[in-house]
């Protein structure tokens, strides 16, 4: 897909505004890691790779306009304003600690160094998640050999990483081996993320779609027109558990009930063995207007009590397979994850 949803160029960061897509295609450039911040916050980009990548040119460009004795303090305000703008997609964390990592260890080689280290590692995240993202839709390209009518969730395609995406890279190298495919896309509320940028994507890459309204899977499982699922992930638990967005635990239960294989496609950069179940991943409250509005226009009554999760939990025992950059990890979970992540 020719759009790009994050770039390094003149020392800013320019970030596709997804939250005007797919009326707008608006580029917003950042000069500084406030902005980044806020960006990541507001889902001016969103999807776990995607964040991830942000918050390392976040921290990168911060380190850019930091002069003087204060340079230690302030890369802590840094790395602390980040790591508070989101808190459920591992990957925003996973690349912190990289670059505090290289921070830490390039620190005495002078401010200058480190500055120039941190903008290396920043685009070396960067350059990676693109790479991992391709060879991730190769692997499961294989893997899901007898599928060519794909039900996803939410957005899980270039504008949710670096380029190419996760659940539709999958999408995408199936195409790009000459199979026949065609996507029934969930429209996501509340934040529509599927009608406005899977649909589009889709559309870009001319790859078949159907958009249907979240309440409508059991229908089109039942009439017996999905023969996969492949979702994303924001975090994946050591025992397989999935975090990812809200409504996905609801189709991996309706996916077993009509005995439909259910995948997750997520890079390794997603697997948090320190998280022993999917009962520990933090989940982001959101504000209640993302659900009584659309487009800032009132569609519920005033003052009515709203929940707002972005995220829920699918337990590893719906789940079929997690597809990787490194290959496919299968059932027992508890198990193979971290066997796997070890010996790759």
């Amino acid at each position: 897909m020719a759009v790009r949803t994050i770039q390094w160029k003149n020392n800013r960061v320019i970030m596709l505004d997804q939250r005007l897509l797919p009326a707008r295609e608006i580029y917003r450039k950042y000069r500084d890691y406030t902005g980044v911040a806020q960006a990541i916050r507001d889902m001016v980009i969103r999807g776990a790779p995607a964040i991830g990548v942000a918050a390392a040119m976040g921290v990168a460009l911060g380190a850019l306009w930091v002069r003087g004795k204060n340079f230690d303090r302030e890369i802590e305000r840094i790395f602390g304003t980040l790591q508070k703008t989101r808190p459920t997609a591992v990957n925003l964390f996973w690349a912190l600690e990289r670059m505090r990592r290289v921070y830490s260890e390039h620190r005495s080689q002078g401010i200058d160094a480190v500055k120039r280290r941190l903008k290396d590692e920043a685009l070396k995240i960067y350059e990676e998640d693109i790479a991992a993202n391709r060879e991730l839709g190769k692997i499961g390209a294989r893997f899901v050999r007898n599928a060519s009518r794909v039900l996803t969730h939410c957005n899980a395609g270039a504008l949710a990483t670096a380029g190419y995406g996760t659940a539709l890279g999958v999408v995408r190298a199936m195409k790009e081996t000459g199979r026949n495919v065609e996507v029934l896309v969930n429209e996501t509320r509340p934040f529509l993320q599927g009608a406005r940028l899977t649909a589009w994507e889709l559309g870009k890459d001319k790859i078949p779609v159907t958009l249907l309204t979240d309440n409508m899977v059991g229908y089109v499982m039942q009439k017996g027109k999905v023969d996969a699922v492949i979702v994303g992930a924001d975090r994946i638990a050591a025992n397989g558990d999935v975090a990812n967005k809200i409504g996905t635990y609801g189709i991996a239960v309706l996916a077993e009930r009509h005995h439909i294989p259910f995948y997750v496609a997520a890079p390794t950069s997603s697997i948090d063995l320190n998280c022993p179940s999917g009962s520990e991943i933090p989940i982001e409250q959101r504000n209640p207007r993302e659900v009584s509005h659309i487009f800032n226009r009132a569609i519920a009554p005033r003052g009515v009590r709203i929940v707002n999760p972005a995220f829920d939990i699918t337990q590893h025992e719906l789940i079929s397979a997690i597809i990787t950059e490194k290959g496919v990890i299968t059932p027992p979970f508890q198990h193979n994850i971290r066997n796997y992540v070890h010996h790759q």
